[in-house]
């Protein structure tokens, strides 16, 4: 047996562009892109690298990671990843099975699998199953800016860039609308609201955005929890819904599908599990013949390893590339989309080759 032997976590905080004024972030003006890299290491000298969610949570993350659920860890086979993954989050039910808990043990999850891959020689889409595939699709995930010049010119600027697919954060239509007009009627347009509206509001707001065409409304219904709310938008509006980024459990997002009716199933592979819970619910989306759309705004190992299962998703499945300019990256152009798309690594596990500089240069903590 492989045992793990320690877990380390690295927070680093990197300053980064997004064509606007820092946006209001969960506690404080979001000025840096804060990422959790976890790392493994095992006793037959592997190591694996996973991530955290999240953002201006990381610190939070970071305690329960080090002080609830690395010393669980230790010890424990490095091969029999779902097994430890449902006996800690078993074990740690008590505080929950959302938040930082889940958030942690997803970014060990993560690690392992990565050491899995390099353990059998293959890239993490190979291990899954999947052909080898060099690039798949990307959308640009903008940022709320509030205002319709700003939305148009950064909108306008992500198609120009090469992207095919572009996802606002506006809440107010005509901002939407700005969006929609600055893209073009050809590129496809979806608007996260991030939970802003009451169901009847939600309902109003589906009606008068319907000429804009959108791929998906998403999570237009607060609280996250009202899937009754949510499945009526799709019936009494026609309206195309995803959710699931709020979602933390195989329950949660089987309850999404069938009571709350969206059409695109968006989990976080930083928060549900890592790559174990999302193939989880890759399988229950397709038992439902569900579409699946992976949330993965982040640029640590959760988007590397977001990229490979998109590769072994079914064909145009795109992954989610926060519209920004990173000041520099531990993983280099690998962050990096081109012409609309992202590489996928084919060397094992991950597949990636971390810069210990530049996380050592950007370290918080």
């Amino acid at each position: 047996m492989s045992s793990i032997v320690s877990v380390e976590s690295f927070l680093i905080a990197v300053p980064f562009r997004h064509g606007g004024p820092p946006p209001r972030g969960d506690v404080r003006p979001w000025s840096t892109m804060e990422t959790l890299f976890v790392r493994v290491r095992t006793s037959d000298g592997l190591s694996g690298w996973g991530e955290a969610f999240g953002f201006g949570g990381c610190t939070v993350t970071r305690t329960a990671l080090e002080t609830m659920i690395a010393p669980l860890c230790i010890g424990r086979d490095s091969a029999d990843v779902a097994t430890l993954l449902d006996d800690v989050l078993r074990r740690l039910h008590n505080f929950g099975r959302n938040g930082p808990i889940m958030y942690a043990m997803s970014g060990i999850d993560i690690a392992l699998w990565d050491i899995a891959g390099q353990r059998a020689g293959v890239p993490l889409h190979r291990l899954l199953g999947a052909e080898a595939k060099a690039r798949v699709p990307a959308y640009a995930s903008l940022m709320r800016y509030g205002k319709e010049d700003l939305v148009a010119r950064n909108a306008a600027e992500a198609v120009a860039r090469g992207y095919r697919q572009v996802k606002l954060h506006e809440t107010a239509a005509e901002n939407i609308v700005a969006g929609r007009n600055a893209v073009g009627p050809d590129i496809e347009l979806m608007v996260d609201c991030n939970c802003a509206w009451t169901p009847a509001d939600a309902l109003s707001m589906a009606r008068r955005l319907a000429p804009c065409n959108l791929k998906w409304l998403e999570e237009p219904v607060w609280p996250p929890e009202d899937l009754e709310g949510l499945g009526r938008l799709s019936a009494e509006a026609g309206t195309v819904t995803a959710a699931g980024e709020n979602a933390s459990t195989l329950i949660d997002f089987e309850r999404l599908a069938d009571v709350g009716r969206v059409s695109f199933l968006q989990p976080s592979v930083t928060k549900i599990g890592g790559v174990t819970g999302m193939l989880r619910v890759m399988q229950a989306a397709k038992e439902r013949d569900v579409a699946i759309a992976p949330h993965s705004p982040y640029f640590g190992p959760g988007l590397i390893a977001t990229l490979h299962l998109c590769a072994a998703l079914p064909e145009g499945t795109c992954v989610e590339r926060l519209y920004c300019d990173l000041e520099a990256s531990p993983f280099g152009d690998l962050v990096h989309a081109e012409d609309g798309s992202m590489r996928v690594p084919d060397a094992p596990g991950l597949g990636v080759t971390v810069d210990e500089d530049t996380i050592a240069r950007y370290r918080t903590g």
